[in-house]
């Protein structure tokens, strides 16, 4: 039964991969999966973590090379978010299990609305730049998306986004090379606590790293026309259905 999870975990972590590049949104299938198997919720956030810390080091790397990196911007953010991110790690390794699955249930289905719907193709941005306001305010925001992703993580990416898009009006390539900054710092901070509280189930960790891996590295050649929208919608359903199976309605 152990090798059956395994491969389970690794085509999950592998399609995962290849949404997250494309669309966004991957763990959305990798932390119900990950319950499914039979982990604690909270042992399935902390191992899916694992991954995602390791394909954020990539992606910063990444960036940091393509010369889209405004790492003082995202430093000043990240800070807030770390310490909102070992707030909300405390308060997710100590819910019921029965209670976060509930959330995680009903997280999925409103950030899938705000994905469909996409706000923010209804509201032009101007390029703010950075200033002080810009700064409280961010500090603010990000702490709140800090202690999100502490507790659940799945969509945070697309979260940090559209506050980014919002505050500072910069471009979506400028703005994800400080997403992946953001989310490496905080993540880091929340995958301690994880780890220190036997949260992390290593053999899973390295399976889905290695399945979210190579998800990426072929969702990076993907190269079908409009290929975004049909993987959205796949991304939808089935996370709708996962949704619907936490909380025990199908």
């Amino acid at each position: 039964m152990k090798f059956i999870e395994l491969i389970i975990i690794l085509f999950t972590g592998l399609a995962a991969g290849f949404i997250n590049v494309n669309a966004g949104g991957g763990s959305f299938l990798t932390i119900p999966v990950l319950i499914f198997t039979g982990l604690p919720p909270a042992m399935a956030n902390g191992t899916n973590r694992v991954a995602l810390a390791a394909a954020n080091i990539i992606a910063v790397l990444n960036f940091r090379k393509s010369g889209y990196f405004d790492w003082k911007l995202a430093l000043l953010l990240a800070l807030p978010a770390a310490a909102g991110a070992i707030a909300g790690s405390f308060i997710s390794i100590n819910l019921p299990d029965e209670l976060y699955n509930t959330i995680l249930a009903v997280v999925i289905i409103i950030v899938l609305l705000v994905i469909v719907i996409n706000p923010r193709r209804f509201i032009k941005t101007p390029v703010r730049g950075i200033n002080a306001k810009t700064i409280v305010i961010g500090s603010f925001v990000f702490f709140i998306l800090g202690v999100y992703g502490g507790v659940v993580q799945a969509g945070a990416g697309f979260l940090i986004i559209t506050s980014l898009v919002f505050l500072t009006g910069y471009s979506l390539v400028r703005i994800n090379g400080i997403k992946v900054l953001i989310v490496l710092v905080y993540m880091t901070f929340s995958l301690v606590i994880f780890i220190i509280s036997g949260n992390v189930n290593w053999l899973y960790a390295l399976v889905l790293s290695i399945g979210n891996g190579t998800g990426a590295y072929l969702g990076s050649l993907f190269a079908v026309r409009h290929g975004d929208k049909w993987i959205k919608a796949i991304l939808v359903i089935a996370s709708l259905i996962m949704a619907l199976k936490l909380i025990d309605v199908i």
